[in-house]
């Protein structure tokens, strides 16, 4: 048995999430609308004599994209000699691509067969990518469809929050991200979860916020639309790093911010949901970062461990 660490990127607009789901009730089957699910599928092309389990390193949830995630995943073939990793991940990538499916296998490498990809991570970077209005006409009188009315570039779609925003403080936003470097309790950063087991408890909610830069983004539209995109919008990136995160907690967290550089919320808000956790401390007029513009950017490994 070969064991092998698959470093992959996917958009994860038509998915569910990446991870498949599992009915003990139900006879083995296919999740095809997750990540999981569809390199499963692939790589039952191999014929391996043993089942095929994937193990993820990370979760992400429906809609949101990963440049660079990990699966480990144990092949045995009936000569028992380790498959060449170059010829993996190109049928893989052919195999997906066949299928339509926008899965991307960056490459495979053969491990320890103690190596796991998710107890072994030392830490995963998460990006968010929203790009706020230049031209604050739009917040006049009705809202409903002032997002709709406004142009986005076709290129953008999915990839990217929108804000027509009339007064957005991207200064007050840099500022305020620094309280949340560093070890705290992220309860109220939380969503709840789908689980049956509680972990509103301090031991599963403190997790250690290393670094959190917020720096000038740019559009990723073509030709003329780049053009229009970058003389409409200002656009923003937030890079968060730590080794592991809660349950929606950097959509919480991006979500805040962004409520803070709209005038919703002040860094008093911020400050007590921060220092009283509980679900009841999250503010009801900050809106949850939409899922398009989060990006699983790296998951990282110490050198010896790969």
């Amino acid at each position: 048995m070969n064991r092998y660490l698959l470093n992959i990127s996917y958009i994860g607009t038509t998915f569910r999430g990446i991870q498949k789901t599992v009915n003990k009730l139900e006879q083995s089957r296919l999740d095809t609308n997750s990540v999981q699910g569809c390199l499963e599928l692939a790589l039952r092309v191999f014929h391996p004599i043993n089942e095929i389990q994937t193990v993820l390193s990370s979760r992400t949830d429906a809609g949101v994209h990963a440049l660079h995630s990990t699966v480990q995943v144990d092949l045995e073939w009936p000569n028992g000699l380790p498959y060449d990793t170059t010829t993996l991940t190109g049928v893989l990538n052919r195999t997906l691509n066949k299928q339509g499916l926008p899965i991307r296998v960056l490459s495979s490498k053969l491990v320890s067969n103690s190596f796991h990809c998710r107890y072994h991570a030392i830490g995963r970077t998460y990006l968010y990518r929203f790009a706020v209005a230049k031209d604050t006409s739009l917040e006049d009188c009705n809202l409903r469809n002032k997002g709709y009315e406004a142009f986005i570039p076709v290129e953008e779609i999915d990839r990217c929050y929108f804000l027509q925003s009339s007064s957005f403080d991207i200064n007050r936003v840099q500022a305020a991200a620094r309280m949340f470097i560093g070890v705290h309790d992220f309860r109220t950063f939380m969503s709840v979860s789908r689980q049956k087991v509680s972990r509103d408890h301090p031991m599963f909610t403190v997790r250690k916020i290393d670094e959190i830069d917020i720096r000038p983004g740019e559009t990723r539209a073509l030709s003329s639309s780049a053009i229009l995109a970058a003389e409409t919008y200002n656009y923003w990136d937030i890079e968060i790093k730590a080794k592991s995160f809660l349950y929606k907690q950097v959509r919480r967290i991006v979500g805040a911010l962004i409520a803070l550089g709209n005038g919703r919320i002040d860094e008093r808000c911020l400050y007590q949901m921060l220092t009283v956790p509980s679900k009841n401390s999250w503010d009801p007029r900050i809106l949850l970062a939409p899922a398009c513009g989060l990006y699983l950017c790296k998951v990282h490994y110490r050198e010896t461990d790969i």
